[in-house]
């Protein structure tokens, strides 16, 4: 059961250093804990297919590891609860989380903090 989605920022930290903070704790974590949303995938390669990191190899390395979860209606529910906030991905991504019980790992806990009921970690200190 995946206990953790990691948002965009976090996920691309841990992709382009190795050595990071958030890179060891993600290796330390049991298989199948964490997961990565559909909704911060689509921003990730969003982002790769215009030149950004991480390279396409590494980000499909990256989802080989931390399985991919796909948004569905629960999640979509959630999302119609929230209050608006203009970082849309950032609201898909709490309203998946919501959905399914999950503790976002974000390096952006501001960008979370009025999301009712959200629990996040920083993995990146």
């Amino acid at each position: 059961m995946i206990r953790y989605l990691i948002d965009a920022d976090s996920a691309i930290y841990s992709m382009i250093d190795a050595e990071a903070p958030i890179s060891h704790r993600i290796a330390a974590a049991d298989a199948g804990d964490i997961g990565i949303s559909a909704i911060t995938f689509a921003e990730i390669a969003l982002g790769t297919n215009i030149g950004k990191p991480p390279p396409p190899e590494v980000l499909e390395a990256f989802v080989a590891v931390i399985p991919l979860q796909p948004f569905d209606e629960s999640a979509a529910r959630e999302y119609s609860q929230l209050p608006f906030k203009r970082a849309r991905f950032d609201r898909l991504l709490a309203a998946h989380a919501l959905s399914i019980g999950a503790v976002v790992i974000t390096n952006n806990e501001a960008d979370f903090a009025d999301v009712p009921g959200l629990t996040v970690e920083n993995w990146t200190v």
